[in-house]
This record gives C-alpha cells, structure tokens and sequence, in this order.
C-alpha cells in the first residue's frame, strides 16, 4: 500500500519491473526451482497496481478491492512458504512443513469468509483501510505471520533470513503509521524486499538456501 493512487502504480510499476528481472536471472541460470520465489516482486508489484484502481475507485467492494484481498490474504499465504520450501536444500525443508501448512489453512479460510462475505475498502487521508469480518483473527494472524515472514526466517541463506526480517520489521512499522492513518509506506518495504530477492537470485552457487553447495558438493550433480 502506498499513499496515493499515483504512488502505488509508480511504486507497483518499479517493483514489477525488478521480479522479471528477478524471474530471468532464475531462468538464466537454471535456478527453475528459485524461480517462485523470484518471481515474488512480480506479484507484489501487481499487487500495488490493484490498489492504484482502488484508490482511483474511492474504494468500496468493487473488483479490485476483492482482487486485492484475494492477493493479500490468501495469495501470499501460500506462495511465500512454498516458494521458500522449494528453493531450500534438502536438510532445510523439514522445518518449513509447518510454515506451509500453516498457509495453506490460512489462505483457505480467508478465501472461504471472502466468498461468503465483503470486502470493503475505504480512503482515510492517505492510507486505504480494508475490512473482512475475520472470526479468531488474532490467530489467523498468528498464523498468516508464521506462513510468511516464520518461512523466512526459517530458510538456510542469510539473505531470506535478512528478507524475513525486513517484512516482519517493515509490517509493525507499516502498522503503526496506518492506523495514524498519516501514509502507508507497505510500498516501500516491498521495493527493498524485491531489491534483496534480486540480490538472492543473483548470488554465487554455493550460496543462499544451502541447495547450491549441496549440490556442488555431490560428484556428478550439475549446480543449479
């Protein structure tokens, strides 16, 4: 989220541009099984794109107040620990089971209330509030938060681990300045995850969720 229509298009746009970047260094370099995961700045660019037509919208239950959504609270769910269980390493997956469970149960009892219910968008100053009647939310939180940002910190590389930090910093920081409804800066959290994914995808072999030095390792095993 950004605090204008203008900023998230410009803002979506950007980050948009850095996950094709992102998903042709994995296609570059055979890294097929990184290529989710790089591809993450592309769904999050979208997402900021969405929102510009919400705000241009004057927010409401339209379509893109219910893509947004769809994105945001299922999507992601499912994506980040899966994407991040896919590009680790063997010794690594074992730990990131619960994080993708947990999404997968999340993003389908999100997805069910949106189904059955509204969603709602509605401007405040500079920020866009969204509201979905969500029953336990401070679990489905609880569990949203160790889907995406717990994947993270789980995964074997220190960049992941840098990324998961910086969205579960980013997330309170973002919080607390949209609920003075002053400016959401959710825009600017996703550039600079989406700069450090690129610099993961980029990264040496033998380097990031541990796959590449295993492979390296293994006589006969081409890198990835």
């Amino acid at each position: 989220m950004c605090w204008s229509a203008t900023a998230d298009l410009t803002a979506g746009t950007g980050i948009a541009a850095v996950g094709v970047a992102c998903a042709a260094v994995a296609v570059r370099r055979r890294r097929l099984r990184d290529l989710p995961l790089a591809a993450l700045p592309l769904l999050l660019g979208a997402h900021q794109i969405v929102e510009s037509v919400v705000w241009r919208s004057g927010g409401g239950a339209g379509p893109a107040t219910t893509v947004w959504a769809v994105i945001a609270l299922s999507v992601l769910a499912v994506w980040v620990p899966f994407g991040v269980l896919l590009a680790a390493s063997p010794p690594v997956r074992g730990r990131l089971v619960a994080p993708a469970a947990s999404g997968v149960i999340v993003a389908a009892l999100l997805a069910l209330r949106m189904i059955t219910g509204t969603v709602t968008a509605e401007i405040r100053r500079h920020t866009v509030g969204y509201a979905v009647d969500l029953p336990y939310a401070p679990l489905l939180v609880a569990a949203y938060l160790l889907a995406t940002v717990g994947s993270l910190l789980l995964a074997g590389g220190r960049v992941l681990r840098l990324v998961g930090v910086l969205v579960g910093a980013g997330a309170v920081v973002c919080l607390a300045l949209w609920r003075t409804a002053f400016f959401s800066t959710w825009c600017a959290v996703a550039a600079v995850v989406s700069v450090a994914l690129l610099a993961w995808v980029c990264r040496p072999a033998g380097r990031g969720t541990g796959r590449d030095l295993a492979d390296t390792a293994s006589p006969g095993h081409p890198p990835h």
